[in-house]
C-alpha cells in the first residue's frame, strides 16, 4: 500500500460536490485524512470562490490507474470528460503526491507542480503533513508554506460541509 495525497476542489454547488467525492473517495479507498477546507479565489480565470483541501489515503493502483479511478469520481460528480484545466468545476481532483514517488512525463508529474505554485494545494498539504518533506526539494510543507509567494496566498478556513460526515472520514 502507498499512501497517496490528492487535491480536491470545487467551485460549483460547493458543499455538495465536496460531500459527493469526499464519500466516492471514502467507499473506494477507505478510511480518508482529511486538511482543513479553504475557500480561496479562482486562478487563472473569473469564477466563484473554490473549497479546496486535501485528501489522503492509502492505495495499491499505480499512478495512472489511481488518476483514471479519479476522472472516474469527477465525472461521476459532474464534471466533463473534456473540462478546460482554468474552468469552474464542480469537483477537480489531483494527484498531488504518490508516497515520495518522481515523475516527469507528459501525462503525469510527481509530485505534482501544483504544491510550489498554488497556495490551496500547499497549504492545506502542509496543515496534514507538515513535517513530511517534497521528495525532490527536500524542505517540509511546513517549511514552503511559511516561504511561500506563489499565487492563492488568500485564502480563508471554512467548516467543512455538514453533508461530509467529518467523523467518518478522520
Amino acid at each position: 500500500m502507498i499512501e497517496v495525497f490528492v487535491g480536491v476542489g470545487s467551485n460549483v454547488e460547493r458543499e455538495r460536490r465536496l460531500a459527493e467525492g469526499l464519500s466516492r473517495l471514502h467507499r473506494q479507498f477507505g478510511r480518508l485524512r482529511l486538511s482543513p477546507v479553504y475557500e480561496s479565489a479562482a486562478v487563472g480565470f473569473q469564477g466563484n470562490p473554490f473549497f479546496n483541501l486535501v485528501v489522503g489515503f492509502e492505495t495499491e493502483l499505480s499512478p495512472p490507474m489511481l488518476v483514471a479511478s479519479l476522472r472516474d469520481i469527477e465525472i461521476a460528480c459532474g464534471r466533463g470528460p473534456n473540462a478546460p484545466r482554468f474552468a469552474p468545476r464542480p469537483l477537480d481532483l489531483d494527484l498531488l503526491l504518490y508516497g515520495d514517488l518522481v515523475v516527469e512525463q507528459a501525462d503525469l508529474h510527481l509530485p505534482r507542480p501544483d504544491i510550489l505554485q498554488y497556495g490551496f494545494a500547499l497549504k492545506p498539504l502542509a496543515d496534514l503533513i507538515p513535517q513530511r518533506r517534497h521528495p525532490v526539494i527536500g524542505y517540509t510543507y511546513s517549511a514552503l508554506w511559511t516561504q511561500f509567494k506563489g499565487a492563492g496566498k488568500e485564502l480563508r478556513a471554512v467548516p467543512l460541509p455538514e453533508a461530509t460526515g467529518n467523523d467518518v472520514f478522520r
